[in-house]
């Protein structure tokens, strides 16, 4: 999980390296944020799961702190403060304290880290197609947050709520990869944002 998770945010920073300055304004499939907002969010979702996984149960500032003039560098790093992290020597036999899910919860910390891979392949995603790009995120990382989609966030009712986050279920186009699948599964509609 480790490695696909520090595949996964490699490419999401390279995505986010490859943004203009002229593209922050773009609309993203997360129709609650344009591309800076949302790539703000995940800044900040960067810092609290590393914040988590260094052990914090009480401080939830880093999940809300602001982020600075320069997003590409302070996404990089980000990215690389909650790899190194995540790969700290006993994180796997951790929880993870996080605050902002659910008014607050603590899961075991592999269970936090498939939750942050599943949300770097979307958002990674999102942020990609919204620049008019096409990630590859490799055919095991697809398959692994697969499991986890259909585990820890099957469709139902929360995903029909306004303010949520991963939307209903869409249709998936009959023979379509691996990625385009999972990301209807999630809420996200490949067909109109991931071609080129």
């Amino acid at each position: 999980m480790l490695d696909l998770h520090r595949q996964t945010l490699r490419q999401s920073v390279e995505i986010v390296a490859a943004i203009r300055d002229d593209q922050w304004d773009l609309p993203t499939p997360c129709t609650q944020w344009m591309v800076g907002e949302l790539l703000d969010h995940m800044i900040r979702e960067n810092r609290g799961f590393a914040s988590a996984a260094d052990g914090e149960t009480a401080d939830a500032s880093t999940w809300t702190s602001p982020v600075g003039p320069d997003r590409r560098a302070e996404y990089a790093d980000s990215a690389r403060r909650v790899t190194d992290a995540f790969g700290a020597d006993g994180v796997l036999d951790r929880t993870f304290w996080l605050p902002l899910i659910r008014d607050g919860v603590t899961v075991p910390a592999r269970q936090g880290i498939s939750f942050h891979l599943l949300d770097y392949l979307v958002h990674g995603w999102d942020v990609a197609v919204s620049v008019g790009r096409r990630p590859d995120f490799g055919d095991a990382v697809v398959a692994a947050v697969h499991e986890i989609a259909v585990r820890e966030v099957p469709d139902g009712p929360r995903r029909h709520r306004p303010e949520a986050s991963l939307g209903p279920a869409l249709p998936a186009t009959v023979g379509a990869p691996a990625l385009d699948r999972l990301l209807a599964f999630l809420g996200r509609d490949p067909d109109r944002w991931g071609k080129p």
